[in-house]
């Protein structure tokens, strides 16, 4: 087990899914993000059935900087409501997992 963690959310756009990796990615809150879409999501809303095209940000992170992470994403995804949830990552590279540790950490170098 580590302590890197995978986050995903969503976005309606390209343009927001982009703007909401740069500002993890430029505050340190994530090594690194990709963006996949689009994708087609099925779902229940207010009490209503509907499909949509969202934009889907995977993030990596360390456990411990997951907190500001979801606090970050919350205040400025453009959804009310956004979908944030974090996974562990059970296994990945040695080199993977110490650059996630390090590119999240405090120190300004890199």
């Amino acid at each position: 087990m580590t302590d890197v963690v995978q986050v995903s959310t969503a976005t309606e756009t390209r343009e927001q899914a982009v703007q909401l990796a740069e500002s993890v990615v430029r505050a340190r809150l994530a090594a690194g993000a990709q963006i996949v879409g689009p994708v087609t999501s099925v779902f229940r809303h207010r009490g209503e059935f509907g499909t949509g095209e969202e934009w889907q940000l995977l993030l990596k992170t360390t456990a411990e900087r997951y907190p500001a992470l979801e606090a970050h994403l919350v205040e400025h995804h453009p959804w009310d409501k956004p979908e944030v949830v974090a996974l562990p990552i059970v296994a990945g590279s040695e080199a993977y997992l110490r650059w996630v540790a390090e590119t999240t950490g405090r120190s300004e170098a890199w």
